[in-house]
């Protein structure tokens, strides 16, 4: 069973140096995950906080950095940040990065695989 997922964020994460960073891997979610961030006081304050801590908990690797942490995730883009969310859900939900898709035109079915559209 496939558990980490790579993925390359549209955007990317820029260090402190400058070095952007698109290429990563994210984690299936435990139970965990997803209930230790209701003690995090900022979560308590501010329920839209649960997002960067739920994924710095998560994304095991991006680019070279060295620890992913809330604040690694408060200085991505909006736009990686949304991916993140999206990837996020489609890999917990359904155990794998494919989107299974159709067309709203001809309604002609096909699938998308989210680790690939980022960059």
């Amino acid at each position: 069973m496939q558990t980490e997922f790579e993925f390359t964020l549209p955007v990317g994460f820029v260090d402190g140096e400058g070095n952007r960073h698109q290429q990563g891997a994210m984690r299936m979610a435990t139970a965990l995950d997803e209930i230790a961030p209701m003690r995090d006081p900022r979560v308590r304050n501010n329920q839209s906080y649960l997002a960067i801590v739920l994924l710095a908990r998560v994304i095991t690797r991006l680019g070279t950095v060295g620890n992913i942490s809330s604040i690694t995730i408060e200085n991505l883009f909006a736009a990686d940040l949304a991916y993140l969310q999206a990837f996020y859900k489609q890999i917990n939900e359904t155990g794998k990065s494919i989107l299974a898709c159709s067309c709203p035109n001809c309604n002609t079915e096909f699938e998308i695989d989210l680790a690939a559209l980022g960059g």
